[in-house]
């Protein structure tokens, strides 16, 4: 095809977008339905999400304080732009009906607000939603709500009037995953892409099951098919940049970002991971250094119960609360000395155990930094919130791999951890800690500070 004739055709693929979003914009109420032809439209050409906000801005200016049909359209375009607290100010002026209660619950959902997500599918259902719908619906939100038990009931009833579609193959695969039964998640979630292969929600859930075991050649080929047709989901371009950047394709890491930062500007996650693709080109890791504090590490959290003392010196230790050997590099001779019945043949003891392992009294205090964490007492109880399983906070491939690197499996694991710590696990960089610290807010919880 020569050059004039591509040009037509290029012509003539906008003039038919244009035409079918002329037609959309002239219906006067807005669905699901109009929203999905909405997508499909604009985000098949490359510079959709501009041309969808033109039409945003359009519709604001021509209506500044929308109600009834305007405002569940603007609100339309909002979640569409990702733009969720504002498609939630706009959806709460638009007329009282299922399609509005519908997207105020997606809204709720993204926004991680799955309680109130759960309220609104309650609702769409009384403004007319199919029961099968508002089941499936109701167990996903369940689920994702921490309560994968009661997630089972509405699952089942589903299932008995959908059969075993590929979203409820789907909905199936993330209550086995935040149950922690991962081989039957992906299960679910292979079968529901290998019946359908658009179904982005189980093609984005089956490659961050692969990207978490290993197997990153098939997740970076299934993040790509979720990235190839509308609508694109935003997480699996930044994992597939996360993939791109540990191989060490900064160029395509950085586009595979931009494309998210070009539908959505307020990306945060996006933008410190740019800033962090930037800085990658330049960063060095000493990988030797980390094997020696991984080594080191390893031995400051041996119990000083594994070696053969003295009852007296044994006793002493454990009354004073020393339980590793990091605990022991920490504290001095004079500490040791003014503890009641700890005399001078203790202290030698001591000394030449740590003298073999090629340590000393105190060094902990002299060397900084390097080694005021190493051997810290075990975090406090998993009870209450602290025992909410980490899988559940739905963190990013780079921040999840960290987590199972480190063993930690509830928020109590994780609040007993300090930013050193976790900056020293390999491939855990500002972004991954500002998510977990973000993360972490939401439940009212922190890291634990050196003091």
């Amino acid at each position: 095809m020569g050059p004039v004739d591509a040009d037509r055709l290029e012509t003539s693929m906008e003039q038919a977008v244009k035409d079918e979003l002329d037609a959309l914009m002239a219906q006067d109420t807005w669905g699901k339905d109009e929203y999905e032809a909405l997508v499909r439209v604009v985000f098949s050409v490359t510079n959709g999400a501009a041309k969808c906000r033109a039409i945003l801005a359009d519709l604001t200016s021509e209506t500044p304080e929308p109600s009834g049909a305007a405002a569940l359209k603007i609100g339309i375009l909002r979640f569409a732009l990702c733009q969720f607290d504002r498609a939630l100010d706009a959806l709460g002026n638009a007329t009282d009906n299922r399609d509005r209660r519908w997207f105020q619950a997606q809204c709720c959902k993204y926004l991680r607000r799955y309680e109130e997500a759960i309220e609104e599918i309650e609702r769409a259902r009384g403004r007319g939603l199919e029961d099968k719908q508002a089941d499936l619906e109701l167990a996903e939100l369940t689920a994702l709500a921490g309560r994968c038990g009661e997630a089972e009931k509405p699952l089942a009833k589903a299932a008995k009037k959908l059969g075993e579609t590929p979203d409820v193959l789907y909905v199936r695969g993330l209550v086995a995953e935040l149950s922690g039964d991962s081989d039957a998640a992906a299960e679910a979630y292979g079968k529901a892409h290998e019946a359908d292969p658009s179904h982005s929600a189980a093609t984005f859930r089956l490659a961050y099951h692969c990207d978490l075991h290993g197997d990153e050649e098939r997740a970076m080929e299934l993040y790509k098919e979720c990235t190839a047709r509308p609508p694109i989901h935003a997480n699996a371009l930044v994992n597939l940049a996360v993939l791109y950047e540990d191989a060490g394709q900064y160029d395509r890491a950085a586009m595979a970002v931009r494309a998210v930062l070009a539908t959505n500007p307020e990306h945060a996650r996006a933008r410190l991971f740019l800033r962090d693709i930037e800085a990658g080109k330049t960063m060095y890791y000493d990988e030797e250094q980390a094997r020696r504090i991984a080594r080191r590490n390893a031995v400051l959290d041996v119990p000083v119960t594994d070696f053969e003392l003295s009852v007296r010196a044994r006793n002493c230790l454990k009354k004073m609360n020393i339980r590793t050997l990091g605990d022991l590099i920490r504290t001095t001779e004079s500490e040791l000395l003014s503890y009641k019945n700890f005399g001078e043949t203790s202290l030698k003891e001591i000394k030449d155990m740590l003298a073999a392992k090629g340590l000393r009294l105190g060094q902990a205090l002299e060397e900084g930094s390097e080694y005021e964490d190493a051997g810290a007492p075990p975090s406090p109880a998993n009870t209450g919130i602290l025992a909410t399983p980490i899988r559940q906070l739905g963190l990013s491939v780079r921040a999840a791999r960290a987590m199972e690197t480190l063993r930690i499996e509830t928020l109590g694991d994780l609040v007993g951890k300090t930013e050193a710590e976790l900056l020293a696990c390999k491939n855990f960089g500002q972004t991954s800690l500002n998510e977990i610290k973000q993360r972490l807010t939401e439940y009212g919880l922190k890291l634990r500070e050196i003091v």
